[in-house]
């Protein structure tokens, strides 16, 4: 962690941009074995209490879990095998449900439950709208990916980056934005081959 800080040092000593400063950052944590073991410690208390928390759907669940960022889960959520965080935080007590071979960025939540603007009391009374999320497999949400109450994103799909997601995407949809809308699809036959062929990530 000092080289670290030394490069924090030197680059606002010589003025270097951040773009810079990022590159030589990330390739000290490409090369250096040392830091990627450090950086597998920090992280390992947040896969151990998302291991103790997710309600299995198989029996390789917990065993093909892969947590590299923080990430904390609610008690309601189902994972199936080989889910990768990256980064995630689900909150609400509505039910979660993620397929298998699930990929998310850093820093992404879900949120199951809502405020009741209806309610008796404004901005809001305190009832909360309870919705959940069904995500199927193969799905990849990139870097800061908001899932609102209710969402489904359907076999495949992939989330751009920055997204804000309600209501259900569909399989095999690349979609974007805020709200989130579906501007392209996969090759699904494409996707069907690698599928059958088991070469999964």
């Amino acid at each position: 962690m000092s080289i670290i800080s030394a490069i924090y040092t030197f680059c606002e000593t010589k003025r270097m941009t951040f773009d810079l400063l990022a590159w030589l950052i990330s390739r000290f944590v490409q090369k250096n074995k040392r830091y990627s073991l450090i950086k597998k410690i920090t992280y390992y208390p947040y896969y151990y209490l998302t291991k103790r928390r997710l309600k299995p759907l198989n029996e390789n669940s917990k065993k093909t879990l892969h947590v590299n960022g923080i990430t904390m889960i609610s008690g309601n959520t189902y994972l199936s095998d080989n889910v990768n965080f990256n980064g995630m935080i689900i909150q609400g007590t509505g039910k979660v449900t993620i397929g298998r071979y699930f990929h998310s960025g850093e820093n992404c939540r879900m949120i199951t439950q809502n405020h009741n603007y209806r309610g008796n009391a404004i901005p809001y009374d305190e009832t909360m709208i309870i919705k959940d999320i069904e995500i199927g497999d193969f799905v990849w949400l990139g870097t800061n990916v908001m899932l609102l109450p209710g969402t489904k994103i359907g076999e495949g799909a992939i989330i751009q980056a920055g997204s804000v997601v309600h209501g259900e995407i569909p399989a095999y949809a690349i979609a974007g934005g805020n709200p989130c809308r579906v501007f392209k699809y996969r090759d699904i036959e494409h996707f069907q081959k690698l599928k059958s062929e088991n070469k999964f990530l």
